[in-house]
């Protein structure tokens, strides 16, 4: 997992870069053709192609379209706020699949849960900052994406045992790369430089890292242990936020990102604890 949030957050960092200049869904295109044929190699050289089949069963292909739909609104609130604001909402994951997981799976929430579920929201409301003079509707994009992300954390339970890791990479990968290509097909094509498909090429690495890694830690690590380790991300997008585009959170921001930490970290706690009583 720390791998994982180390390659995704690298892999943000030179998106937001690149998406200065060009479009999303042409950046999804690029990069998925090279990240789809580094998944591949690597899957080919693992002997996984054998059960090249799975990748079509329904519970890996919704969990791709989550991905896909999710990475979409994601990227386009990260080319419009700062790094640290971003991944911090995104850290409020575990509280949305608290809540799904209540819904769908009919699991007992207690009072416990319920008051850090509530102090996360306001840890969340806190980085995003809703303003009387103005909506912000880049940091509630990020929200949105977010609960989308928790569907497709949850889907990853569905998947079968004998299914590879890095099949499911690789049709999360391919499905995500479909669906951006009939968005560059109504957008159209802007010219990019040698510059952009070199950081794109580089971006993919750490894209295809991260899908895996992420996949394996939750699918073959005890979650309430590998969970935690997600707030590394929100380090390493500081880091870079402030020293790549001088961006640092205001009082409110930290205040907000401390709540999320804390409450998320409460809640895998608390589920560990609960499982072993």
């Amino acid at each position: 997992m720390v791998v994982a949030m180390t390659a995704f957050i690298a892999n943000d960092a030179m998106i937001k870069a690149i998406g200065e200049r060009l479009p999303a869904a042409q950046i999804i295109v690029v990069r998925g053709v090279m990240a789809i044929s580094l998944i591949s190699l690597v899957a080919w050289r693992m002997g996984a192609m054998s059960r090249l089949p799975d990748v079509v069963r329904p519970w890996i292909i919704v969990r791709g379209a989550c991905e896909g739909l999710g990475t979409f609104i994601y990227l386009a609130a990260l080319f419009h706020l700062p790094l640290a604001n971003v991944t911090a909402i995104n850290q409020s994951s575990p509280l949305f699949i608290a809540l799904l997981a209540m819904v769908f799976l009919k699991e007992r929430v207690d009072a416990g849960r319920w008051i850090a579920i509530g102090i996360g929201f306001l840890g969340v409301l806190a980085v995003i900052q809703p303003r009387l003079d103005g909506f912000n509707v880049y940091a509630w994009m990020t929200l949105l994406a977010t609960l989308i992300y928790a569907c497709r954390d949850l889907l990853t339970r569905k998947v079968p045992a004998a299914t590879p890791s890095i099949l499911v990479t690789l049709t999360t990968a391919g499905v995500v790369w479909l669906m951006a290509c009939g968005v560059l097909a109504v957008e159209g094509w802007t010219p990019m430089g040698a510059r952009d498909v070199g950081l794109l090429s580089i971006a993919a690495v750490f894209l295809s890292t991260g899908y895996y890694a992420s996949i394996a830690a939750m699918r073959q690590g005890e979650m309430s242990v590998v969970a935690p380790f997600r707030y590394i991300g929100l380090f390493w997008a500081l880091l870079i936020g402030w020293f790549v585009w001088g961006d640092l959170p205001n009082a409110w921001g930290a205040i907000g990102i401390g709540l999320l930490i804390a409450t998320g970290v409460y809640m895998i706690r608390h589920q560990r604890a609960a499982r072993r009583s």
